[in-house]
């Protein structure tokens, strides 16, 4: 090999483009439309367009990257994770133009790609699985079947992976709905319904084994991930080791997931995914045959290159590596960062990247895509970046993590760091004591779990939105800025009313006359009102030093156009100057009946029709969000008025998709 094409975006691009880079390798990137200012773009020696936006017109168009790679003489392909990874088709495709795939087999491909019949192969090779059946196109049977095996049942897409197209019932009476969910969003993930159900194995952790195997028969393991820590079925946060496996357990997993490996004739890097039940019991539960988005966690306790091996394995080298070579040193945990609203059943967010300041330090590690002034789009996965930190122990990796959060930066998306920084600070996590319930667990209500601004939050932003404006205003005008709120008989305050997300505050600034970028704020009405002291210090490229009520505090902050970006006190708010806006722009909208698309997505079902009574929480439509679907419910009891939209409609974020006329309008 020679030159290598990566058929991936975002950070899993970046990280494959820079390891061959390492190995000397050039290297070639491919671009959508979207993508064309993207940072693998920019990483990579070379870069060809594929396609407009849209995943199936260009990162999913094997013809298009196949020509890629001819057009610039590209003798490898790596398909990093997601779109054609996993897509035997593409492996055949790229062999068959005489270039070398960077992973498995096709064969291996397709049949680890079907959950059914992975299932078979695992059983037939001795590995332990959990009971459950194949999917028929009946749904009453599919019911029925799930019924005889016993709630809870985990209904699974036979193709899928990543969480999409699985669904938990634990009720008999919501079985049909999750058949019926589960198939359609199987069939926009993947383009196949068919579908498995298992008995759910609750309570258990999600532990899966690294394998690696070279083309002449070779297999190790590299010991153990830890991802129970989930939402919607996706991992957020990963560990190694698992903080419960025991030597012999790692032993007997290990071996376990190398059986599996060498009964399919598998090579290159992959992963075998296991369910561990609390007495320490552990089934297969799927192989997936390519790079993990947590592989960091395993180079960095294993002191193993993942990428390097992969395409030293791919032309054709004998892998050097033994089982006794691989020693789990220290603990990593990674999170990933994403680009969500954790308080909206984490529904996907877009729009531009107004700053981005990746954390680093001493066991710090960050793989990301991101740019200043990027954008985030709602074409792709949500996932921006991955956070890692390594240490002796498993408490100076997480301490280092938490830090670490403290000191990432994203602003202009609503993203999940607040959250992440919270589970990692739980004590439960802290003990590692959790399984793959422990989002539902122990935040079973996320907006209320989230940590809350707190006054100082919103008295410092209304000093910077004065401060930025007042300093503008003053050099205008060629005068000091206290002068501007000098009145002849008493000091004269300045109204503000911000907003930050649903919650608003009203209130007044005093600019003190002692000097510039000294404040007095206040919050609240009449008696109920709290006052700070605001000094502003070295306000400087986004960055501030600030005394508020005699405490000194360092902030970050960012200003757009309609907004002020502020992280203060481990909390990122987005604060809208609503000083001058109509009263009825200001309030929160929720319960109005004005239902709104918080996320860019695809209308995939509309369930209602102008004139229908709905009741608060009933599911109105089905918006497809970054492969994802998401039930639109609605706000208040009534009467629909309109229905803006129909299936297959794009929406864009706050387009009105539903107007409900509320039954005690007219009261």
């Amino acid at each position: 090999m020679k030159k290598i094409l990566v058929a991936n975006r975002g950070e899993i691009a970046v990280r494959v483009l820079e390891g061959a880079a390492r190995l000397g390798y050039r290297t070639v990137a491919v671009y959508s439309d979207a993508d064309a200012a993207a940072r693998h773009v920019r990483v990579a020696d070379e870069a060809v367009r594929i396609g407009p936006p849209a995943a199936s017109d260009s990162y999913l168009s094997i013809p298009v990257i196949i020509e890629a790679a001819r057009a610039t003489g590209a003798d490898a392909v790596h398909p990093g994770y997601g779109f054609l990874a996993e897509n035997a088709d593409f492996a055949r495709a790229v062999e068959a133009a005489s270039l070398i795939f960077v992973g498995p087999q096709p064969e291996a491909i397709d049949l680890m790609g079907n959950k059914r019949a992975a299932k078979e192969r695992m059983e037939a090779a001795g590995v332990p699985c959990i009971p459950g059946f194949k999917g028929s196109d009946d749904i009453k049977s599919l019911a029925d079947r799930a019924a005889e095996i016993g709630l809870p049942v985990m209904i699974k897409a036979a193709a899928g992976g990543g969480g999409r197209g699985m669904r938990l019932v634990d009720e008999a009476a919501g079985l049909a709905e999750a058949i019926k969910s589960a198939r359609s969003e199987a069939q926009s993930a993947f383009g196949n319904d068919e579908i498995i159900v298992e008995k759910a194995v609750t309570g258990a952790r999600h532990v899966e084994i690294q394998v690696l195997a070279d083309a002449h028969g070779h297999v190790i393991h590299l010991g153990e991930r830890d991802c129970s820590v989930q939402r919607r079925h996706q991992k957020i946060v990963e560990e190694s080791p698992c903080p419960v496996a025991t030597p012999e357990l790692r032993a007997a997993m290990g071996e376990a997931a190398v059986a599996a490996a060498r009964a399919i004739d598998y090579r290159g890097a992959g992963t075998v995914e296991f369910l561990l039940d609390a007495d320490g019991k552990f089934y297969f539960l799927e192989m997936n045959t390519r790079l993990q988005v947590e592989h960091p966690v395993t180079e960095l306790v294993t002191g193993v290159d993942l990428v390097a091996w992969q395409l030293r394995v791919a032309n054709g080298e004998h892998l050097t590596l033994v089982q006794d070579d691989i020693q789990l040193r220290g603990h990593a945990i990674e999170v990933r960062l994403c680009a969500e609203e954790p308080a909206n059943q984490f529904l996907p967010q877009t729009g531009p990247v107004l700053a981005w300041r990746p954390p680093a330090g001493e066991g710090i590690r960050v793989d990301h895509g991101v740019l200043d002034g990027g954008e985030v789009s709602p074409h792709y996965d949500s996932m921006q970046a991955k956070i890692i930190a390594h240490g002796e122990t498993r408490e100076i990796a997480r301490q280092r993590l938490l830090r670490a959060l403290d000191d990432t930066i994203f602003f202009g998306v609503a993203c999940n760091r607040d959250f992440l920084r919270l589970t990692l600070a739980h004590p439960a996590f802290a003990a590692g004591s959790f399984d793959t319930g422990f989002v539902p667990t122990h935040f079973p209500d996320v907006a209320a779990s989230l940590p809350a601004a707190d006054t100082r939050h919103a008295a410092l932003a209304a000093a910077l939105c004065f401060h930025g404006d007042a300093r503008q205003l003053a050099g205008d005008r060629h005068v000091s800025e206290e002068l501007l709120t000098w009145h002849s008989a008493n000091p004269s305050p300045a109204p503000l009313v911000l907003r930050a997300g649903q919650a608003q505050e009203k209130l007044r600034l005093w600019v003190h006359a002692r000097g510039v970028g000294r404040y007095r704020v206040t919050t609240g009405d009449g008696d109920q009102f709290v006052a700070h002291e605001i000094t502003l210090d070295a306000v400087a490229d986004g960055h501030l030093r600030c005394r508020i009520d005699g405490a000194d505090h360092r902030a970050r902050f960012t200003r757009c156009d309609d907004a002020l970006w502020l992280d203060l006190l481990g909390l990122t708010l987005a604060y809208h100057d609503v000083t001058l806006a109509a009263a009825e722009t200001r309030g929160d909208v929720q319960g109005s009946g004005e239902i709104i698309a918080n996320s860019d997505g695809k209308i995939i079902e509309v369930r209602v029709a102008t004139g229908d009574q709905v009741t608060h929480g009933q599911t109105l439509l089905v918006l497809e969000a970054m492969k994802m679907e998401f039930q639109v419910a609605a706000d208040v009891d009534g009467e629909i008025a309109e229905v803006a939209v129909a299936a297959g409609d794009q929406v864009g974020a706050r387009q009105l998709l539903v107007r409900i006329t509320p039954n005690d309008a007219g009261d």
